[in-house]
């Protein structure tokens, strides 16, 4: 058995997802994490409390399912302490009271020894990334980018799943601050395919622009990797209802995603640093 999820960390994670999520997507976020047992009876705050505390119960690694729990917070780059939004833009007390929830985990997890790395891992201890992921992918910091990749290599032998949601969640990151920074309209639907199709339609890689036969043919293929990343992350990482035959997804095929996810991921950082390089 697992360390187990501290109470105070159910405490804050219950008020966080129940004022940010739906009935539904709490169901979705929390059946994609693999928490214990069925969706619990009550409203929200209810039901994330004792869906967490069953997980503590019952299942082998209770830190594995917070961590993909929160991971959608943790990594928003709206959630990061220094984050300053656009002068044209107010933040509302939603946000404000979700970044403060953001704080109050990061506290409640340093207090118990704990660490959240990218990818939506919560570690007892270990190395952990020095800057946020944001601020890496801002200081085009590429060296260590290579690095968090190398942390979800790290999981492919032991838990897959864990690590192509790593690689796909460090591509989704990338892409949402590069819409941020280069004041682009994010899509409604914020999931890795999304954002990726805002980013390569700024970045210019519209394989009809590209004279050379062999680097459009090659660039299309990005589009299918970072699409077939998506997708896996859904449905090999998603818990399945009852009649739905779900992915055998083995350590080959993840390392497959991650080392793909990171050729996407250097190559649009590259390209990012060119086009800022001809401006200048």
């Amino acid at each position: 058995m697992g360390k187990l999820i501290p109470a105070p960390l159910i405490a804050l994670v219950s008020d966080l997802v129940s004022s940010a999520e739906t009935h539904a997507s709490l169901n979705s976020l929390f059946m994609y994490a693999e928490a214990s047992g069925e969706p619990p009876e009550g409203s929200k705050h209810v039901k994330a409390q004792e869906w967490l505390r069953n997980t503590n119960k019952a299942h082998a690694d209770p830190l594995a399912v917070l961590g993909k729990i929160i991971c959608p917070y943790m990594e928003d780059p709206v959630m990061a302490s220094d984050y300053e939004p656009p002068q044209w833009t107010t933040e509302d007390e939603y946000i404000l009271k979700k970044r403060e929830n953001v704080r109050r985990i990061e506290a409640v997890l340093a207090k118990n020894g704990l660490t959240y790395r990218i990818g939506g891992f919560v570690t007892d201890g270990g190395m952990a990334p020095s800057k946020a992921l944001s601020d890496l992918i801002n200081g085009r910091d590429l060296p260590a980018i290579h690095r968090e990749f190398e942390r979800a290599l790290d999981s492919v032998e032991a838990k897959p799943r864990d690590a192509v949601s790593a690689a796909a969640n460090i591509l989704e990151s990338i892409f949402k601050v590069y819409i941020e920074d280069n004041g682009l309209t994010m899509p409604d639907k914020q999931d890795l395919q999304p954002v990726f199709k805002v980013v390569r339609a700024d970045l210019g890689l519209d394989p009809g622009r590209i004279a050379n036969d062999d680097l459009r043919q090659i660039i299309s293929g990005l589009f299918s990797v970072v699409d077939g990343i998506g997708a896996l992350r859904t449905h090999a990482s998603s818990a399945h209802s009852e009649g739905r035959k779900g992915y055998k997804l083995e350590p080959r095929h993840a390392r497959l995603a991650v080392n793909a996810a990171h050729t996407v991921a250097t190559f649009v950082m590259e390209t990012w640093d060119r086009r800022e390089s001809k401006k200048t």
